[in-house]
């Protein structure tokens, strides 16, 4: 033999091993023939010849057979590996969901093909593909309209994924502020969802629309005003009108009653609102639904956040939540539609405003102290990137809780003072600690606070000014 003996045959077993090899999808185990067949029952759901009539086939429309259950949600699952999602791009698969969501009547198929084109829209590329899409992006704007709120959900965490992607959120904000409808649609499931995991991630989409284009805001802000105008009486009473700030409120307390966490979203959008003057007014000028939004976000105070046995890390968990509570509640107090309000109460609202914010200021000054070994581990460059993003939101946190102190300080008169002083909430400590904090730039409020307390106690006045020393020269 002038070569070596040729290799045995490969056995049957080899050969399914090869095959199944080749019949992978990039690195993963899953199998592009299996793929293929799902797929390929999906278009035969749709497809014309299986087009039905009748009521009975109508009805049989309306459910999913469990065997393609079963296997177009091990794709749903699948959608999450990039190379997964990547196949499905080149397939064309949007193009398949695409077809399903204009033709089936199936809730469950129309929320899984969503929630698979949700997946995809995680991964840049394939975003911006879907996002080019004009009749898949109408398609799946048209599905903001559909009545099953598991549909509704995943229609939502796709449309966030897009607007959270630089590349193509100004698409998708031009394309909804073309459909006015979608304003009406979102309003009506803040206002009457009980599904507190859709009202949170509708709230998502909400604040990402606002926060990326103050026009939309705007025009939403408005819409429903010009509506109540419009609308004659004997149809206001059939059709709703959709008031923006009514409706986040409505949806707030809803969250609130199940998952109080989730009020981060909805606090944030009221903040937004109080950036510019026609939300300002959209909250106040209506007095039921300025006392509703006071109220609701005073008690969030009284009970919800920055309470009086809160460890400071409470605090640093809370800051955005509160940020915006207080910026909110300091917007409506500054306003003189809502001062109206609070004479009412005779000024009830302001020791136990006095008294949280103090509260948060002293729970900052620990957070803000950092451990001296905290930059000595291995993970340094992490860690100071953590606490600067940390000092950051705390910074805006006591901004704003300073000037909604400075703000309260100007209007106390020697009754609310003496009050305070036999209640607690203006005790040498906390007299301090707001001291601290609006020194120097809230100078002046300061010193005619301290010309009251002469009046009230002398004596704690004389010691704070010695704390102070800026204080005693300038009075």
């Amino acid at each position: 033999m002038d070569r070596n003996p040729s290799p045995p045959p490969p056995s049957r077993d080899e050969d399914e091993e090869a095959a199944a090899g080749g019949d992978c999808i990039g690195s993963t185990v899953y199998s592009k023939r299996w793929l293929f067949g799902v797929l390929s029952g999906l278009i035969q759901v749709v497809s014309p010849e299986n087009a039905k009539s009748s009521s009975d086939d109508e009805e049989q429309q309306m459910e999913l057979d469990e065997e393609m259950e079963n296997e177009i949600c091990r794709v749903w699952d699948m959608s999450m590996d990039e190379d997964v999602a990547l196949f499905l791009q080149e397939f064309n698969a949007p193009d398949i969901f695409m077809g399903v969501l204009a033709k089936s009547k199936c809730p469950r198929l129309r929320e899984i093909c969503v929630g698979i084109l949700g997946n995809m829209a995680c991964f840049q590329e394939i975003c911006v593909s879907i996002s080019s899409d004009k009749n898949l992006g109408q398609v799946l704007l048209h599905c903001l309209y559909d009545s099953d709120p598991p549909t509704l959900l995943e229609t939502s965490r796709l449309l966030h994924t897009c607007l959270s992607q630089t590349e193509v959120a100004s698409v998708w904000v031009e394309r909804i502020r073309e459909n006015p409808a979608i304003y009406d649609s979102i309003c009506f499931i803040m206002s009457s969802s009980t599904n507190v995991d859709l009202l949170i991630k509708v709230g998502e989409v909400v604040d990402k629309l606002f926060d990326l284009d103050e026009k939309l805001m705007l025009e939403w802000i408005r819409s429903g005003a010009v509506q109540a105008l419009d609308q004659p009486q004997e149809e206001s009473e059939q059709q709703p009108v959709f008031r923006i700030v009514p409706c986040v409120l409505e949806a707030a307390k809803q969250v609130r009653s199940e998952n109080p966490e989730g009020l981060d979203v909805y606090m944030h959008i009221l903040q937004l609102l109080t950036t510019v003057d026609d939300g300002i007014q959209a909250i106040v000028q209506c007095p039921d639904t300025g006392k509703d939004t006071w109220n609701l976000l005073f008690d969030l105070l009284c009970h919800e956040f920055g309470q009086s046995d809160d460890l400071p890390i409470i605090v640093q968990e809370q800051k955005t939540v509160l940020a915006s509570v207080f910026s909110v509640l300091s917007a409506i107090y500054a306003s003189q539609t809502e001062r109206e309000y609070l004479k009412i109460g005779k000024g009830k609202y302001n020791l136990p405003l006095i008294d949280s914010l103090i509260r948060v200021l002293e729970n900052m000054e620990h957070c803000q102290k950092k451990p001296e070994n905290s930059m000595e581990s291995n993970t340094e460059e992490t860690k100071k990137s953590d606490l600067t993003q940390d000092d950051f939101h705390l910074k805006i946190l006591k901004d704003i809780s300073c000037e909604f102190l400075s703000n309260i300080f100007q209007v106390l008169t020697k009754e609310t003072v003496t009050q305070g002083l036999k209640e607690g909430q203006l005790s040498k400590q906390k007299c301090s600690c707001a001291f601290e904090n609006l020194l120097p730039f809230y100078s002046p409020v300061v010193e005619d606070f301290l010309k009251i307390l002469r009046e009230v106690d002398k004596t704690l006045a004389g010691n704070l000014e010695e704390g102070f020393p800026s204080l005693k020269i300038q009075t």
